[in-house]
């Protein structure tokens, strides 16, 4: 009956998180500042017997009460989205980093057991690669010339096409967004915190989550559901590039248990651990099955032919230090899932806000 602190415990990863652990005992606490963004006027829904601290992750004293007599942290609050930490830099850059900060410095008069923190899938910024004859690529990086040509495969510096493979934990870090910057000091800045004060500390890197409970009125959130709430305004869900960028996407459940997992291993402690479904999906692939789960198949994506200032063009997830240090093995692959997030869109209030965010970037120069 471990007492459990989860910042940002109220969001769509945070809810699904908390009621994984309520439901294998732990006594759930959650601090999250209900920004509006996230959850606008939805009712917060907690665990039964879940405790809930409204507060800002940068506030001190919030932070305080929150970690007062808990034994594990899950470290989630953090603001969400490449595009968007384009221009709002000091918010994310506040929230993520100041933020980590903030609860670490909280942690030395109140020290835990073990801390869990989400980091991310963008950090790697392009995968991995390998060209024709085998030779692995880790730092690969399209040039700004060629993107604004349109040419949206990598290629090596002679001119070689190169070819995505599954990226794993020991591929270099190249930071091609702000969010993804703060993402990686705050993944570091719990680790290096773990090391310093004998705290075993475990950072997930999180590839693309989806399942029901994502904020549909937030265009900034995952892909999934910004394509949904296209699809159920009437509209077509807009891509950029060409549509045949590649991700990986792993469900919340998946998720939520992986997080439990990397609490309870003792092998995890000092690790940084992807966490994703191990399958690569083209995004118009992705937003053809959607459309179909919705019942509209006729409504292809709209390819819009540009790019996004902070986009990579393929990233999926070499999971197997996952299946070694955690057990964690994905249950649900998104071909199979898609009826029943289709069934939850179709019961909740869509915004679509798709428009705004594509304005807002279009205005900063930040598509080209």
């Amino acid at each position: 009956m471990k007492r459990v602190l989860i910042t940002g415990g109220c969001g769509f990863i945070g809810g699904h998180v908390a009621q994984e652990l309520a439901d294998h005992g732990y006594r759930v606490r959650l601090l999250d500042a209900l920004v509006d963004q996230v959850h606008g006027d939805e009712a917060i829904n907690l665990p039964t017997g879940a405790e809930l601290i409204k507060g800002d992750v940068r506030d001190r004293d919030a932070v305080a009460e929150a970690v007062a007599d808990v034994e594990v942290v899950i470290h989630l609050a953090a603001e969400v989205g490449v595009g968007q930490s384009m221009y709002e830099i000091a918010r994310y850059v506040g929230t993520n980093d100041l933020g980590t900060a903030v609860l670490l410095e909280a942690l030395i008069k109140h020290p835990v057991e073990r801390i869990v923190v989400a980091s991310s899938m963008s950090i790697y910024g392009e995968g991995l690669y390998r060209t024709p004859d085998g030779e692995r690529i880790d730092n690969a990086r399209r040039k700004p010339t060629d993107i604004k040509d349109g040419l949206w495969d990598l290629r090596s510096a002679s001119g070689e096409a190169l070819s995505p493979i599954p990226t794993d934990e020991e591929k270099r870090p190249d930071l091609a967004s702000i969010y993804a910057l703060t993402k990686y000091a705050q993944e570091r800045a719990v680790l290096i915190f773990g090391q310093a004060y004998g705290i075993d500390a475990v950072a997930l890197r999180l590839f693309n989550v989806f399942g029901a409970g994502q904020a549909l009125s937030n265009p900034y959130t995952g892909v999934l559901a910004n394509f949904a709430s296209r699809l159920a305004s009437g509209k077509r869900p807009t891509i950029f590039e060409d549509g045949e960028q590649k991700r990986d996407f792993v469900h919340v459940s998946d998720v939520a248990t992986a997080f439990r997992l990397a609490l309870e291993q003792r092998q995890a402690a000092g690790h940084a651990i992807n966490i994703g479904s191990g399958h690569a999906y083209s995004i118009s692939e992705v937003a053809r099955l959607l459309a179909k789960a919705m019942g509209i198949p006729k409504r292809p994506p709209e390819i819009l032919d540009k790019a996004r200032s902070g986009d990579i063009r393929n990233c999926f997830a070499d999971i197997a230090k996952a299946r070694e240090l955690l057990g964690f093995e994905p249950k649900h692959r998104l071909e199979n899932s898609l009826g029943e997030f289709a069934a939850w869109v179709r019961n909740s209030v869509v915004i679509d806000r798709g428009a705004d965010m594509r304005r807002e970037l279009e205005e900063r120069g930040l598509v080209s």
